[in-house]
């Protein structure tokens, strides 16, 4: 059982091209396709532009695709927009957040459809969907890679992988990389090449001008640094929308794929102190998650570049509790991300989450939460999941991030699933309030133990989200905010406010 992998698969292609490889997705389009395109400010200099037309592909509530375009994947959530573009190029954006601003119509931006509250969504509003800007351009000599906003984390790691090449991305494959890498980004190769974010290195990014008009403008380390800083960890829907990012990529020819199950929870105190004080502390190449359901504990690993008796000897304080069931695999990291992938039609429909880190191990007392609330679980798929940090993560990149959560041992969620997928979503499941009930207990229990959340994980109910998330950087991050965006257009429920605010 694969249930850490939620998430739908998805194929990526690739062009091969001389010295380069370009991949052309739905919507690929040159990112100086779109430089010098944004609407122009009219003579007397106050801020208006020429008025705006909706271009790309419009989706609007009388058309047959509606349903199918508005819906996302936790279907806890269900809003019904004014309209909603899939932007094509880069001036597609500028054009929708131009006609936003002009009609007064608020905005969201989305790519990859999991935002776990439902923010990248809004009723009566204007949906910047960014999904089919799926351009791929790789430099393999100088190991960069600049991609559309709208590639996946599958497509991208996939596509990658043809040039024996990788960067960090999380564990579900239709997660959309974009959102994943701006709010910090963590998976399997995190301690081997740090955050998603650490190895971006630039990015196109739409941003608000003026009174009602929009402008295309570049962050990396020596244009709008500041924005760049911003971006690694707090970008997701807080200064602008993001059409491309460039990343650093790093070499990988091969990686070992190891996954433990163990049948029950009973021995779920010595499975996890093992973990707990190994999988953050060993070679920096091994990457683990663990997941404890009320039925058995997964434990599933990732060794970059290594072979399965160096994967089984560095796991070997954990495999040796107990007798787990292990199976291992050797392989190219694009085939072996593509081969644990669920498909979303198997998933439940409706899931919570709660996120927080741990700076020391849990003690006994943290476990027997653990191990008590699992128990009386809501569903066989709601599971306490955990992440390895250490290693790379430590290391700020040049240029620094937003990301603050650099000294936590592990990274761990409750997360309750539950209910069917249907075409009619919002309908209140009966499972509804016993799920939401359990995690919040949960949560609540855990709390003498955890500290701070993740952003990409957000937490609604907790009071202090701004520093839960980015800790001492918030006020450096709303001065920013107030450079960017100084009119609030991109805002949501727990969204960054300018300084002037």
């Amino acid at each position: 059982m694969n249930d850490f992998s939620r998430r739908k698969l998805l194929k990526a292609t690739a062009v091969a091209g001389a010295g380069a490889v370009v991949t052309q997705g739905i919507a690929a389009t040159e990112a100086t396709e779109a430089h010098g395109a944004s609407i122009v400010n009219d003579a007397s200099g106050n801020g208006k532009c020429s008025p705006a037309k909706l271009t790309g592909r419009i989706v609007r509530p009388d058309n047959p695709g509606y349903t199918d375009a508005r819906l996302g994947w936790d279907q806890l959530f269900s809003h019904y927009p004014l309209v909603i573009v899939f932007a094509q190029n880069t001036q597609d954006v500028v054009n929708a957040l131009t006609w936003a601003r002009q009609h007064d119509v608020a905005v969201r931006v989305r790519s990859g459809r999991h935002s776990l509250e439902g923010w990248s969504n809004v009723d009566n509003g204007l949906v910047i969907d960014i999904s089919e800007l799926k351009s791929v351009r790789i430099d393999s000599a100088a190991r960069v890679a600049t991609v559309g906003a709208g590639l996946n984390q599958l497509e991208a790691v996939t596509t990658l992988a043809k040039q024996n090449l990788a960067v960090t991305t999380g564990t579900e494959g239709t997660v959309g990389l974009s959102g994943a890498t701006l709010g910090g980004g963590f998976g399997f190769l995190t301690r081997w090449l740090g955050m998603a974010c650490d190895s971006l290195i630039g990015a196109e990014v739409v941003v608000a001008e003026g009174a009602e008009c929009a402008k295309v403008v570049k962050a990396d380390l020596h244009n709008n640094p500041d924005l760049l800083w911003a971006l690694r960890g707090a970008g997701n829907g807080n200064f602008g929308i993001v059409t491309s990012l460039t990343y650093k990529v790093a070499p990988l020819k091969s990686v070992t794929y190891v996954q433990a199950t163990w049948d029950g929870i009973g021995d779920l105190r010595r499975i996890f102190d093992a973990w707990q004080r190994t999988a953050p502390y060993t070679d920096d190449r091994l990457g683990t998650q663990l997941e404890i359901h009320r039925n058995q504990i997964l434990l599933f690993a990732v060794l970059a570049e290594g072979t399965p008796a160096e994967a089984k000897k560095l796991l070997a304080p954990i495999l040796s509790v107990d007798s787990p069931q292990v199976s291992v695999q050797v392989g190219n990291w694009g085939d072996v991300y593509t081969g644990f992938q669920i498909p979303t039609a198997d998933e439940p429909a409706n899931w919570k989450f709660f996120s927080q880190f741990t700076r020391k191990p849990f003690p006994n007392k943290a476990i027997d939460v653990i191990s008590s609330f699992i128990r009386d679980a809501p569903t066989d798929d709601s599971n306490f999941f955990t992440q390895a940090f250490g290693g790379a993560v430590r290391k700020s990149p040049r240029g620094g991030t937003a990301f603050p959560h650099r000294d936590a041992l592990f990274y761990s969620e409750p997360g309750a699933g539950w209910g069917t997928r249907s075409d009619v979503p919002g309908v209140c499941d009966p499972l509804t309030p016993q799920a939401q009930a359990w995690i919040a207990e949960f949560s609540q229990a855990l709390r003498p133990y955890v500290d701070g959340a993740y952003v990409n994980v957000p937490n609604v109910g907790m009071q202090d989200w701004e520093t839960a998330y980015w800790g001492s950087n918030f006020d450096r991050l709303r001065t920013i905010k107030a450079e960017y965006d100084p009119h609030n257009v991109f805002k949501y429920e727990q969204s960054i406010p300018p300084a002037s605010c």
